[in-house]
Order: C-alpha cells, then structure tokens, then sequence
C-alpha cells in the first residue's frame, strides 16, 4: 500500500478532470454496470501514468462524443476495488495503469500498459477519442 500523502496528487489529477473514485468492490459493481458508457482508468504510481496515460485521457476528453461516466480505481491502493475492476476487464490480464471503456455493463473497449508505455499522451488521447467516436 502506498502512503495517502504520496498518491493524493496522483489522484487529484483525475479526480479535478472529472472522475468519481471507487474505494469498494460495490461501488466498482455499481459503477460499471450501470446504463450508457463508462471508462473507468486503473491508476497508479509509475511514470507512464503521470507522463502519458493521465495526461492522455484528460486531453482525450475534449471532443464532441465522451463517456457518461468518468471512475478510477488506484493500484496499490484501493487494492479490493481494483481486483473487483478488473473482474469487468476479463479476459484482459492485470495491467496498471490501464483503461477500459464499457457500455452497458459490458467491456467494449480496453487500452493495457503495453499499449500506453512509449506512447504520448497525445497519442493515447486520439486512440480514446476514436474508442468514444465508436462508442458513446
């Protein structure tokens, strides 16, 4: 577990973008099985997170089409409601940080850490911004 002084302006980073933070295993159940479009950003510590992946999906909310619903869950963290997240990300392995994107309850759309080290967050931005386009 990583101490709360540490983290706070890593989630502060999402949560003043927006996003509601999911603490429990019932508020990720609730959160993401609810109607419309939902993304829901695994956060955590490294540095692809504060260089690409946060940046990125903050930028990738600029566009006309967007998600209805913006939550995170942190790894290391919010240990029980990241494994309950994860659950609604099968069959796509554990990766923090990552992004995924349901609609209705359903995973249509995952971004893994392999798909965000070495990208920018401009790139990570338009890969979302295409997601929303296909899905919100």
């Amino acid at each position: 577990m990583y101490p709360p002084e540490l983290v706070a302006p890593m989630k502060s980073d999402l949560t003043t973008a927006g996003f509601e933070e999911l603490h429990t295993p019932d508020q990720v159940d609730k959160a993401l099985s609810q109607p419309g479009t939902v993304l829901c950003v695994v956060n955590s510590v490294c540095g692809c997170a504060a260089g690409a992946a946060r940046p990125g999906v903050k930028a990738s909310l600029n566009g006309a089409k967007r998600p209805d619903k913006l939550v995170t869950v942190f790894a290391g963290v919010d240990t029980e409601a990241v494994a309950q997240a994860r659950r609604h990300f099968l069959p796509y392995p554990p990766s923090s940080p990552s992004m995924a994107l349901l609609k209705d309850g359903k995973l249509v759309h995952f971004i893994e850490r392999h798909h965000i080290e070495g990208r920018t967050a401009e790139m990570i931005a338009e890969h979302l911004k295409s997601a929303y386009e296909e899905f919100c």
